[in-house]
């Protein structure tokens, strides 16, 4: 694919005149020109800038990491994927032979195994222990170039599925249970944590409607005016800039003033915005089945 350095913004977090430095003082990035001179970026270039990101979080100089071979680069990667290895053993067994058959784009031992992982330990206990772990290994894996795209998506489509079969196997809520809004704002696609959330909602009972994902503010403005609504969720997780996710959130709290909002996401974009009192950051799955389960059966 070809990007834009506005793009490049959107996807890191980093601002275009930041890029920019960092191509010009470092030579980080090394843009190519279309037959109009129009200046754009690579999937190696992408990746790269988001390794240099990565890396920069570990306590290393922008300068340093740009002087660093591909290969050395490839090490520092090895070590984040370690630290994703997790020392309940079983849970890690279940993570490696997952990534071994979505690797290998084998569905039924794909699916089989995910079947018998969530029999035996429940779908939250799953997600918790093996299914986000390995989204976080596969990202990483994509980053060092040991997945293609296509191994990414196929293992996460399946992992969507099992999550919304496990949905529609609970049954509806009962009439007064809450009403819970959800979505991702229209820059956003990673559903699978969203949609997860959705199943805890359904499992204590409360209602959900459920727009997905790159949903326009339009859209989720309707929704709201068409339905009593006492929640709101959305997710946040590419790291944008945080004079645009502070807008935003600032635009739906304003709009929606009687409504609970609650953020979830990326902790380095969410940790520096100033959130409005009816909106709240929820940091992690325990923090929202207790919100999930306070707020069960209300009117």
């Amino acid at each position: 694919m070809r990007y834009s350095i506005s793009d490049l913004e959107q996807l890191s977090g980093i601002q275009a005149h930041t890029i920019r430095m960092w191509e010009q003082r470092y030579h980080a990035l090394s843009p190519l020109r279309s037959e109009g001179n129009t200046r754009y970026y690579t999937d190696q270039q992408l990746v790269r800038l988001l390794n240099i990101v990565s890396i920069s979080q570990q306590g290393l100089k922008i300068s340093q990491i740009c002087s660093l071979s591909e290969a050395a680069i490839g090490e520092l990667i090895d070590t984040e994927i370690k630290a994703t290895i997790s020392s309940n053993q079983q849970a890690e067994f279940y993570v490696t032979q997952l990534l071994k058959s979505g690797i290998a784009y084998d569905e039924r031992s794909f699916d089989e195994l995910l079947s018998k992982c969530i029999g035996t330990y429940g779908l939250k206990s799953t997600y918790v222990d093996v299914l986000y772990p390995l989204l976080v290994r596969l990202g990483l894996m994509w980053r060092k170039d040991s997945i293609c795209a296509a191994q990414e998506h196929f293992l996460s489509n399946i992992i969507r599925q099992k999550i919304a079969v496990a949905i529609n196997e609970l049954p509806y809520p009962k009439e007064g249970a809450g009403r819970w809004l959800l979505f991702l704002p229209h820059e956003e696609e990673h559903e699978i944590g969203i949609l997860f959330a959705h199943y805890l909602l359904r499992q204590y009972g409360q209602q959900v409607i459920y727009l997905g994902s790159r949903v326009p503010i339009k859209s989720v403005e309707q929704a709201i005016a068409a339905n009593d609504i006492q929640h709101i969720l959305l997710f946040m997780v590419n790291v944008k800039q945080r004079i645009y996710a502070q807008s935003y959130i600032d635009s739906l709290s304003t709009n929606n003033a009687e409504i609970q909002i609650h953020l979830a996401g990326s902790g380095k974009l969410l940790a520096d915005l100033q959130l409005p009192k009816n909106v709240n950051w929820i940091k992690g799955i325990e923090e929202f089945s207790m919100l999930t389960g306070s707020t069960h059966g209300e009117a």
